[in-house]
């Protein structure tokens, strides 16, 4: 997915967008999870799915409906696949080494169990397979959905008025911010793990939007995404495997 338009300076209108797209993805997370914490599992589910809906629709929308343009295919989407998933090879193996070797033997996950234990109790997840089928769509379409999110949007946006240094440096700050509430939130009593986790996923980001404007396409870091989601569900598993049936 690629859009293609000459650089402009900013207006008021993409300023805004671009503010609230940066921001709102991580007020969504502290609403969920953080101000409704101790709200009913439906009203918490309910907020965040209609939350989610707002968010992913919103880029296409001011586009489309705003900017008046229409998303193009990028001519070669396959462009940078072979290095985006050695990155996201190498991060999901990395992530799976350290749980094993280091952060689960030294009891690093005594907190994020329970906290785990209770969104799993929420979701309302009692078997294997609805956890798989949970895994997959995030791995899978929830990877993608950010990708296009960050990258397509908020990077392109960013990239169109400012130099490629700072738009990097942005999205990715951008991108990290929602991750800071969710890992704090798991990681309480150990807030140095959580951090060094944000910055990883800053980390992250930043290579995924350079992968992007190099090769102007979606599929390698939405690819590469994936891999490292597939690692934290396995460890999700892992951590909650006797919860099911």
């Amino acid at each position: 997915m690629h859009c293609m338009s000459l650089p402009e300076r900013p207006n008021r209108a993409s300023c805004l967008a671009l503010c609230f797209a940066i921001s709102y993805p991580t007020l969504l997370t502290l609403v969920y999870f953080i101000f409704l914490q101790d709200q009913s599992s439906t009203l918490q589910i309910g907020t965040f799915g209609i939350g989610k809906l707002l968010q992913f629709v919103f880029p296409l929308a001011y586009v489309m409906l705003i900017m008046g343009t229409r998303p193009r295919r990028t001519k070669r989407p396959t462009a940078g696949l072979g290095t985006a998933l050695l990155f996201g090879a190498v991060i999901m193996s990395l992530t799976l080494l350290l749980y094993h070797l280091w952060l689960s033997p030294a009891g690093l996950f005594d907190g994020p169990d329970e906290q785990i234990r209770s969104k799993i109790s929420d979701w309302g997840l009692s078997t294997g397979w609805q956890y798989l089928l949970l895994s997959l769509f995030y791995a899978l379409m929830h990877s993608f959905l950010e990708e296009y999110y960050w990258r397509w949007f908020v990077f392109r946006e960013l990239r169109q008025r400012i130099s490629l240094g700072w738009s990097i440096s942005i999205s990715s700050l951008g991108f990290m911010a929602h991750h800071v509430v969710m890992l704090v939130f798991y990681f309480q009593e150990s807030i140095t793990i959580a951090l060094l986790f944000c910055a990883a996923v800053a980390i992250g980001g930043a290579v995924w939007a350079w992968l992007y404007d190099r090769h102007k396409s979606l599929l390698g870091p939405w690819l590469s995404h994936a891999l490292v989601d597939a690692a934290i569900f396995i460890i999700g598993y892992h951590l909650v495997r006797d919860m099911f049936s």
